[in-house]
């Protein structure tokens, strides 16, 4: 009904699991990578709670998309059953032919499922393929129920367990496991993860991407202060959000307004959630009837939505760039799952063809043998930061000198990116950097990263080239590192938000050389801003950056790389996804 008057091609806050908006934040990301570590666990129990529209249902469906090949997989989304019904569905799920009792007159016991099941286990297990049998709403199984699946865990062969459970329900899930009954089924608990609501920040970043999805080439009808409004009512649940803001919008298209303000959002609360968002004026207007007529009015008048576009936006929108701030995750398997998804589902829009490292010592090869500690010789030169930068400068072809290296590389048009985000980040950046590492006094020293695979890296300390693996580099490195990138002229010669103009035209630029995003139109000043962000924010949502259309230099790093304005890139090969996802 509204989709025209807000310049959208589609409904953006529907409830269906449309996969097109699906946003994954950092606790999305790690429940699905407690998932997958289920998946290597060696059988057992994996726990998934969350509240009711926190997206437990969302991790499920990607996690299935994710799933091996070599993966057989039972779904129970109805646990509503005794323990001989649960059975029958599990076999009917894998597709196991149950032979029936040998008398009408009797009737199945859990005997004649489990032998047939653990048959089939037994032969999938010859054949190297793993099982899992997921079960959601699992709040709602009975004791008995959960007994017998934990008997289940009991198949298994000298070397694993057969089957792995992965449990999907509501928070009281956490609390029936807890009952002392059902304590041996609490150690069989391999992975917890409880899914807790989006901060406010996800919460902004949750309804930009999903406007931007949809088609929003406008300014947003939500303005920061409406943001942390629907944050607050609606806890950061995003079928909440979802549901809120949709009603938010309709309730402005009735009165025809661009923008949600606080009394549209107010009754939106009270009709969603039977409370009203604190305002000092009420509206005293009905809605049915007022969407009905402006309705009929969009039919008759097509052109009011186009009038939205026309409006303008703010165009501080390039601000300097600044380090980044962030917790140092631990270097474990799970982690490290954790990594490969934030990379595994590749981008629509195609990679340009990466430049070559080149290295000015020995040759970097990602399958030489690995040290099981990093042990430098730690002379003086490994403990200059400077030295290092000349390094990673020399891959970029630059001169950085004794002096302020990040100036020297400035005056350039390189820039330094320092973050502490370990090697999530990067991963998806695939540069070469400087890591800070530290000896067993504490004290620091520096490597150049050269190379990275699924479980080591090799480093250049000084003269020195190493591999080492991931988990001893962990003991030594606690996530920072710096690295650099190629952008546009004067970019950092200012401390303000208001980008120049340079800064600007290279964007746009860049943004012309990516195929699958269409030129910017010849517009007036305050319109092209406001289609320069909507592109920015497409580009981001493509490049599965976060959609808040602010070209950050994490993005002006990606549109640098895939416009061909790259440096050296790190030798990550793709098989190093495949065999940490398991894929055959």
């Amino acid at each position: 009904m509204y989709t025209r008057f807000f310049g959208l091609h589609h409904p953006p806050f529907s409830i269906a699991p449309d996969p097109r908006y699906l946003f994954m934040s950092e606790r999305h990301r790690e429940a699905l990578a407690h998932l997958l570590y289920g998946l290597n666990g060696g059988g057992g129990f994996v726990l998934l709670t969350g509240e009711i529209g926190a997206g437990k249902t969302t991790i499920c469906r990607l996690f299935l998309e994710q799933m091996p090949e070599r993966c057989n997989v039972a779904y129970i989304f109805n646990p509503k059953q005794t323990a001989v019904e649960l059975l029958q569905s599990v076999c009917d799920e894998f597709g196991i032919v149950v032979p029936p009792p040998a008398s009408t007159a009797l009737v199945q016991t859990e005997k004649n499922f489990i032998d047939p099941l653990n048959d089939f286990l037994l032969q999938a297990h010859a054949l190297e393929q793993n099982n899992i049998l997921i079960i959601d709403e699992a709040q709602n199984l009975e004791l008995d129920v959960l007994e017998q699946l934990r008997l289940l865990t009991n198949l298994e062969t000298n070397e694993r367990k057969l089957l792995q459970i992965i449990l999907i329900g509501q928070p009281e899930l956490r609390a029936i496991l807890a009952r002392p009954e059902l304590e041996q089924l609490s150690q069989r608990v391999i992975a917890r993860f409880h899914l807790d609501a989006l901060s406010q920040k996800e919460t902004t970043h949750y309804i930009l991407h999903r406007l931007t999805i949809a088609g929003m080439a406008q300014q947003s009808p939500f303005g920061a202060a409406m943001m942390r409004r629907i944050h607050g009512v609606s806890k950061g649940i995003p079928r909440r959000i979802n549901l809120l803001c949709d009603r938010a919008l309709l309730g402005a298209y009735a009165r025809g307004k661009s923008q949600v303000d606080a009394k549209t959002l107010a009754l939106a609360s009270h009709e969603i959630f039977g409370k009203q968002v604190k305002n000092k004026r009420q509206a005293t207007f009905s809605w049915p009837a007022t969407a009905m007529v402006f309705s009929v009015l969009a039919v008759l008048l097509p052109s009011v939505g186009g009038l939205i576009g026309m409006m303008a936006f703010d165009s501080n929108f390039l601000p300097v760039l600044g380090q980044t701030k962030a917790v140092v995750p631990s270097m474990t398997t799970e982690f490290l799952i954790k990594e490969a998804l934030q990379n595994a589902r590749p981008s629509s829009i195609p990679v340009s063809p990466p430049v070559p490292l080149v290295t000015t010592s020995a040759p970097v090869t990602t399958d030489a043998p690995t040290t099981p500690i990093i042990a430098p010789a730690l002379t003086s030169d490994v403990r200059d930061l400077q030295q290092a930068f000349r390094q990673l400068g020399q891959l970029w072809a630059l001169e950085l000198g004794n002096g302020n290296s990040c100036q020297a590389a400035q005056r350039q048009n390189t820039y330094c990116f320092i973050s502490k985000k370990g090697l999530a980040e990067i991963r998806q950046l695939n540069q070469p950097g400087i890591l800070t590492l530290r000896d067993d006094q504490g004290k620091k020293y520096y490597a150049l990263l050269m190379a990275l695979n699924k479980d080591s890296a090799t480093l250049r300390l000084g003269e020195l080239t190493q591999a080492v693996k991931l988990d001893a580099l962990a003991m030594r490195w606690e996530g920072d590192f710096i690295t650099l990138w190629r952008g546009p002229a004067g970019y950092m010669t200012r401390p303000v938000r208001i980008a120049n103009r340079s800064t600007r035209e290279w964007v746009v630029s860049r943004l012309a050389r990516v195929p699958e995003l269409p030129p910017l139109p010849a517009l007036p000043s305050s319109v092209a801003t406001d289609a320069l962000t909507a592109r920015v924010r497409q580009f981001q949502v493509a490049q599965g950056l976060m959609p808040d259309g602010v070209a950050s230099a994490q993005t002006l790093m990606r549109l640098a790389f895939l416009a061909g304005d790259a440096g050296p890139v790190l030798p990550i090969q793709d098989a190093m996804l495949t065999t940490l996802l398991g894929r055959k």
